[in-house]
């Protein structure tokens, strides 16, 4: 990937290098260097010019999978009348998303604030000093019902910054503040609170930071808004919420609540039903447009997959369903066949859309599938993915099914998928977002250590030590005092963030978990030391999104809620809590206690926005419980108890005991010994996998 184009990018044939993004690495931002837009991208210089020319700034926001982000710079930003008006009166500044999230996070919310919605492409103005005043996201190049045109913005705000100044400059210092709040955390520590039965289900509890019969109460909040039909929660589109499907699970491993089990398995089968999942390729699609799954936004990112695996991985060492590993090992091809780098990392997306089109990659007519799948399957095969000769999907077809999963698996239809696939690889391809995203590759490690732990498949413990390796050697600076958090075409970029550094500790403790090498978690220890040291807040409580020295940016944002991924917060709290229990370090685990005691009523409110930070709520319900081996012959069983679905667990089976780990101090045998460690306590050791399955 040499080149700034994809060899299909729709921009490929166009002429490039015609502004400052050429010299970029983003995928996104090289997409745009060709357009007559003076773009540049982020950085310090934009409010230096912005107050020697007299100009706000506009900020327009994507990434490289966005499918409106390409249909806006077609219709306006590769306009040459439309490029020379932005030019004249307005500083023209590009992000990527992926590559500087913090900025996305802060104008977002601003958007927010604005209209009360968001979305990408996210276009925002800013006076000199980088505070926002006005903002939306897509605008068509004529006017819509309820949509102005992109001219009669640009016309509009810059009438307005020249004649209306002051007003917008009291605006832009009201939305400013507005971000500043959103870091105040919403709920205040909660003290001696009960579970009551009145209509809040939160009162006050005796002490007690987090209760099974709270997790239960969440888990019912969840499924409140469960659809009973076609799995996931709510409407369309539909996400699939991995976080609360996890919960879900865990209320079942905790109550053997059918409810929460039933729905967890339902949707699981939906998304893999739908079109959401590739049928042909493997892999999962961001999101579905439809309340079926059946239509999905084409976008494949590395994120989505990792999360979905993990989820899967779990339904499999609950369900022992074959068609779970099926998924699973399909998922995994798709990923080492178009995300793999070749070395042990993983490329960000590939584009929803292939030659200008959202998903002609994916779909088929019904004239070219009966031309290359044999005839005694045509039928059968037509039938089961509702594949019509009109279409089932803008005149086009999307393979998707309501029957039995296993039929789609059966020797037949994987002989026909193969020929579909073969046909498909010879199209022109969707565009390869390139970019080397350090969180979403820690989150690919953690992917590979839960189906390890699953399917016991070597491989995918192998290819978890490969990413870490890789990670460890293309992110450090060369100063080996600090991450950074993309890598394109061995250029690191930007000062990584609190999930890249977060994600990371947490990808260490899983690693651990399935080699018993203790090195992982002295790493862990680490970098949490690193966090404490330049993301904590004035409090010593919660953590920025940025470090403390990176200053290109109007506002530190502290971030706890769980969208598409995990937040920052909520996983340095599962971190603190793990570690503090392996070193015993009582302030890690006091911090990690706090953070939860701040967050407990937002979390039980709001169960399915603060999803994983429930995982860390029901393992300080339960209690985790260490299994401990010492010793030549520790690893015996360690297929055999990572294997079932143990969520409150932590294993650490290791070759030699390690005095600052003090669970493994006293613990060495030559024989096969396991002790069960809980609040500190090490219970007398047992060595038969019935008698450990029996105390964890």
């Amino acid at each position: 990937m040499s080149s700034y184009l994809s060899p299909s990018s729709p921009h490929s044939n166009l002429p490039k290098l015609l502004n400052k993004l050429s010299k970029e690495t983003s995928p996104y931002l090289l997409q745009h260097a060709h357009n007559p837009v003076h773009w540049q991208a982020w950085s310090p210089d934009i409010f230096t010019l912005s107050q020697q020319h007299n100009k706000p700034i506009l900020l327009s926001i994507g990434y490289a999978a966005c499918h409106w982000c390409h249909v806006m710079e077609r219709e306006s930003f590769e306009q040459q009348e439309v490029g020379d008006y932005m030019n004249a009166h307005f500083i023209n500044v590009k992000v990527d998303r992926e590559e500087r999230p913090d900025v996305d996070h802060i104008y977002m919310d601003a958007l927010q604030a604005m209209t009360g919605s968001g979305g990408w492409p996210l276009n925002i103005f800013l006076l000199p000093d980088g505070k926002p005043f006005f903002g939306g996201t897509y605008f068509p190049p004529i006017k819509m019902p309820q949509r102005a045109s992109w001219m009669e913005v640009l016309k509009g705000v810059k009438e307005a910054f020249e004649n209306n100044l002051e007003k917008l400059q009291e605006q832009a210092n009201q939305l400013t503040q507005h971000i500043v709040n959103t870091n105040i955390v919403a709920s205040k520590i909660q003290t001696n609170t009960s579970i009551t039965n009145d209509s809040s289900g939160v009162e006050a509890m005796n002490e007690v930071i987090a209760s099974k019969d709270e997790v239960a109460l969440m888990a019912q909040r969840i499924l409140q808004s469960a659809d009973t039909q076609w799995g996931g929660f709510g409407n369309a589109p539909k996400f699939p919420q991995t976080f609360c499907l996890q919960m879900l699970l865990r209320n079942y491993a905790m109550h053997k609540d059918e409810a929460s089990m039933v729905h967890a398995i339902r949707s699981i089968d939906k998304m893999i039903q739908g079109g959401i999942y590739d049928h042909i390729g493997g892999g999962f699609s961001r999101y579905s447009t439809d309340a079926q799954w059946q239509a999905p936004h084409f976008e494949k990112m590395l994120y989505d997959n990792a999360l979905l695996l993990g989820v899967l991985a779990e339904a499999y060492q609950i369900t022992k369903k074959e068609i779970y590993r099926k998924v699973i090992d399909d998922t995994v091809v798709f990923l080492q066949r178009e995300l793999y780098n070749g070395e042990g990392a993983y490329y960000a997306a590939l584009d929803a859309d292939s030659e200008g089109v959202e998903g002609k990659f994916y779909t088929w007519s019904y004239d070219e599938i009966e031309k290359i799948i044999p005839d005694e399957l045509f039928t059968s095969f037509c039938k089961y993915y509702q594949v019509r000769p009109e279409g089932n999907w803008e005149h086009t077809n999307i393979l998707w099914t309501q029957e039995s999963l296993e039929i789609g698996f059966s020797e037949n239809f994987v002989e026909a998928k193969n020929i579909l696939l073969a046909q498909r690889s010879l199209r022109i391809r969707p565009a390869l977002d390139h970019k080397i995203i350090l969180s979403w590759n820690n989150l690919m490690i953690t992917a590979f250590c839960k189906c390890y732990a699953a399917l016991g498949k070597e491989e995918y413990k192998n290819r978890a030590i490969e990413n870490m390796n890789w990670v460890e050697l293309n992110f450090i600076d060369d100063t080996a005092t600090h991450l950074f958090h993309t890598n394109t075409n061995g250029i690191k970029k930007t000062f990584a963030f609190l999930d890249d550094y977060a994600s990371l500790i947490k990808a260490y403790l899983d690693l651990q978990e399935i080699t018993g090498d203790l090195s992982y978690l002295h790493k862990a220890k680490k970098w949490t030391e690193y966090v404490l040291e330049n993301f904590i807040d004035e409090q010593d409580t919660f953590f920025y999104y940025t470090p403390q020295y990176q200053t290109d940016i109007i506002v530190r944002k502290k971030e706890t809620y769980d969208g598409a991924q995990p937040s920052g917060n909520s996983m340095m709290c599962w971190n603190l809590n793990a570690l503090g229990t392996i070193f015993l370090n009582t302030t890690w685990t006091a911090q990690a206690e706090k953070m939860m005691q701040m967050m407990r009523k937002m979390l039980l409110q709001y169960p399915s926005s603060f999803a994983f930070w429930g995982q860390s709520f029901a393992s300080m319900a339960m209690g985790k419980k260490e299994l401990v081996g010492v010793g030549p012959k520790s690893s015996v069983l360690r297929k055999e108890v990572l294997a079932p679905f143990l969520p409150f667990k932590w294993v650490i089976l290791t070759p030699q005991e390690d005095a600052t780990i003090l669970s493994t101090k006293g613990r060495y045998s030559i024989d096969n010994q396991y002790y069960i460690c809980y609040n500190n306590t090490c219970l007398p050791p047992v060595s038969q996998l019935s008698d450990i399955l029996a105390l964890i």
